[in-house]
């Protein structure tokens, strides 16, 4: 595929490595929206997007309107989550959206939405915390992925709401400790505790490779597709009982 990055960070180069490794084409770098002028003549037919919350949704929204298939990985934009959804649908767009690319990460998700749902179903008692660690770099907080895992919870009824201030007397309440050091990847937990037992799940990144090389998969699995999809469709955990 002729493939387009929007964004050239650590991220944005790790993705055209993994690119090009892949056998793919980089016809188009930028750090800022394209024009429809730029995405017209570059004969671009896959745009990756991994730029920040302030341009996501611009970038987005131009590719969907100019029929240009687009896979973003930019988090912090959930507010416009359905705006999103609703143009690409009228648009008979192609776009994907994860707040991780990360193959493991989304084992993760699968793992803890049915920890959730185990929990609920059998009326359990056990209170959740989640625990995000990245590097100093990051914009947002708490990152896309701990939101993504506590909404996971909450969509199985296990817990009703989420925030960053620990509340250890408040039930059915997730805690997200958000915390920011120098040279970590990125590192996720999330801990069901009660006083007979504990239960842990956790992804540790080593290096970005995992992410990059799954936005580049999820880029192939998406050509000549059309609709709204997920990580989750590309590695099939939707089919998953």
């Amino acid at each position: 595929m002729n493939i387009g990055l929007i964004g050239y960070g650590k991220m944005g180069q790790s993705i055209e490595r993994q690119a090009i490794l892949r056998g793919h084409k980089k016809l188009f770098i930028t750090n800022k929206t394209p024009s429809y002028k730029e995405l017209k003549n570059s004969n671009i037919e896959m745009i990756i997007e991994f730029s920040s919350p302030k341009f996501a949704v611009s970038n987005i929204i131009i590719c969907i309107e100019n029929n240009i298939p687009i896979v973003s990985g930019t988090t912090g934009w959930d507010s416009y989550f359905f705006f999103i959804k609703n143009t690409c649908k009228k648009y008979n767009g192609s776009f994907i959206y994860s707040p991780n690319f990360s193959i493991g990460v989304n084992i993760l998700f699968y793992i803890n939405k049915n920890i959730a749902k185990i929990m609920y179903k059998s009326n359990l008692d056990y209170k959740v915390s989640i625990k995000e660690i990245h590097h100093k770099n990051k914009l947002d907080t708490p990152s896309g992925t701990a939101i993504a895992l506590a909404k996971d919870i909450i969509l199985e009824n296990y817990c009703d709401n989420w925030g960053l201030v620990s509340l250890k007397e408040k039930k059915r309440y997730i805690y997200i400790y958000s915390k920011r050091i120098k040279n970590i990847i990125g590192t996720h937990s999330v801990l069901y505790e009660s006083d007979i037992d504990s239960i842990e799940i956790k992804h540790i990144a080593n290096n970005r490779t995992g992410f990059a090389l799954g936005s580049v998969i999820a880029a192939e699995w998406l050509y000549k597709k059309f609709g709204f999809f997920s990580m989750k469709d590309v590695i099939k955990l939707n089919e998953m009982k």
